[in-house]
């Protein structure tokens, strides 16, 4: 307090100096709190710039995987059944994979199955790539054909 208990200016205190620290104080603070309104402003600002930029940015990868949906290959085999264990249940390949390229054969020179056979014997233990389509995107599987358990190079 700047005033005794009779109402009085103290003595022992410089009442201007003091006065004039406080309105200094006052001032600052006001001006704190118009900086941080301003910088309040300007990270909304930037946030919803952000996120039209995401939304943007999620738009063009959508059309993007569309235009690549109508770009995939066409596919010439659909795989029926993996037996467990086997070949290509290791490699990864999958029920309901559609085959790209099996190898060297593809849609362009597919024939029948017996071009498959034919690729599969001559790959016995030696690594081919296989192209699949699976859930509408492109993947490719390493596929090695040799004798297991069960029937088949393949299974």
């Amino acid at each position: 307090p700047l005033v005794d208990a009779e109402g009085f200016p103290r003595a022992d205190i410089d009442l201007y100096q003091v006065r004039t620290a406080r309105h200094n104080i006052i001032c600052l603070q006001n001006d704190h709190k118009a900086l941080m309104k301003q910088v309040e402003e300007a990270l909304h600002k930037l946030h919803a710039r952000e996120k039209e930029k995401h939304a943007r940015d999620e738009a063009e990868a959508l059309a993007e995987a569309m235009s690549q949906n109508q770009s995939l290959p066409q596919a010439f085999a659909k795989v029926n059944a993996v037996t467990p264990g086997s070949p290509a249940s290791v490699s990864g390949l999958q029920v309901d994979d559609e085959i790209v390229e099996f190898g060297s054969v593809n849609a362009n020179n597919f024939q029948n199955l017996q071009n498959i056979a034919t690729v599969v014997q001559h790959s016995e233990g030696r690594p081919l790539s296989v192209t699949v389509i699976r859930g509408g995107r492109r993947v490719h599987v390493g596929l090695t054909p040799k004798r297991w358990a069960g029937k088949g190079l393949l299974g």
